[in-house]
């Protein structure tokens, strides 16, 4: 039976870990979840400059859908997300930003509709009228079919690789044969598998990777991690949040660190935070969560990603640059063109042009 998207948002409930003061300044963080290393840095007078970076974005994680053509299950209901998001509105949502280029990436359409959610998106890259130049489209790698499937799309010059969420109701799916020989397959037709789970199941990601080797994978969203995971009882109370977190901080470093050990895997700064409340977040919020995964994945192994217009959920997509901007603003701004916008040119293949 197949898991709707939001069903998969909402999936399992980890148990949290309380970080001691210590243990978050070896971590680099703060008591309000900010950069420890900042805040003792202007404490004794030896703040880093800081630069907010302004140069050109590539969006790696863009989504469209037009709800008379294509069927999203997961939207309905949402007061956010149940309507049409067209290039326009992406244009109007991305104005001033820089954003140069975007990524499409699938939708979690009706599995009848893969085909043409494909189709779709490779018409709007040919024609070039906006900034999708590429796509990573749906697909069922465990599927009889997946074969045909992914080799008459992996001839588009426009089609990058393959995403397929982790059903809630199929949680050993990454663990089955057929579905490890279907992501072998991408590896082998030069095409990527983007690695989209609740952020409890990390180490499942890890087994697959470390099974497919000559597969590149993208890990979206920062594994999923859930910000209110790294605020503080104090946090928590201010911006009134009294839900559980999605997963341990423990946890979910372990598994990013144990992904980040595959030199095959990079990882989307995407996602986080469509999971904060509407209005009663700010960077620090977001930052303990940032700044881990920057560290163990590296500079050249990051990349930005709005999830719009899934973001709206939290924040508009210029909210999220911004505040991804004050995270990163103490980082050499080398880094930050890395992040914003080299490694996905050179992840995806794209031109510069």
């Amino acid at each position: 039976m197949r898991q709707s998207r939001r069903a998969w948002i909402k999936e399992g409930f980890g148990q949290i870990v309380c970080i001691t003061t210590a243990s978050a300044m070896a971590q680099g963080l703060g008591a309000q979840g900010g950069p420890f290393e900042s805040a003792q840095a202007e404490s004794t007078g030896q703040a880093r400059e800081r630069t907010l970076y302004s140069g050109p974005i590539v969006d790696t994680h863009q989504h469209l859908w037009d709800l008379s053509r294509l069927k999203l299950p997961w939207v309905r209901g949402s007061t956010k997300l149940e309507r049409n998001f067209t290039v326009a509105d992406y244009l109007d949502a991305t104005r001033g930003l820089g954003v140069e280029k975007a990524v499409y990436v699938e939708v979690a359409v009706d599995d009848s509709q893969l085909a043409e959610e494909a189709e779709l998106i490779i018409e709007l890259c040919a024609a070039r009228s906006g900034p999708t130049v590429a796509a990573v489209i749906g697909g069922r790698p465990a599927s009889p079919e997946f074969g045909q499937y992914i080799r008459r799309f992996a001839q588009s010059p426009f089609v990058k690789g393959v995403r397929q969420l982790l059903p809630a109701s199929e949680q050993d799916l990454w663990d089955r044969p057929e579905f490890i020989r279907g992501i072998q397959l991408l590896g082998e037709l030069g095409l990527c598998f983007e690695l989209c789970m609740p952020p409890t199941k990390l180490a499942l990601a890890d087994r697959l990777v470390s099974r497919c080797p000559q597969t590149r994978f993208v890990l979206d969203h920062c594994g999923n991690a859930d910000p209110v995971a790294f605020m503080s009882k104090t946090r928590l109370r201010e911006v009134k949040i009294d839900r559980p977190p999605q997963h341990s901080v423990y946890e979910w470093r372990k598994g990013i660190e144990a992904l980040a050990s595959h030199p095959n895997v990079v990882c989307k700064i995407s996602g986080i935070v469509a999971r904060v409340p509407e209005g009663r977040w700010s960077a620090d919020d977001l930052a303990p969560i940032v700044n881990n995964c920057l560290e163990v994945f590296g500079e050249d192994r990051v990349m930005f990603g709005s999830d719009w217009p899934v973001c709206l959920l939290g924040a508009s997509l210029r909210e999220w640059v911004e505040a991804l901007r004050q995270i990163v603003a103490d980082r050499p701004v080398s880094f930050q063109r890395k992040l914003f916008y080299e490694n996905a040119l050179r992840f995806y293949g794209l031109s510069t042009g």
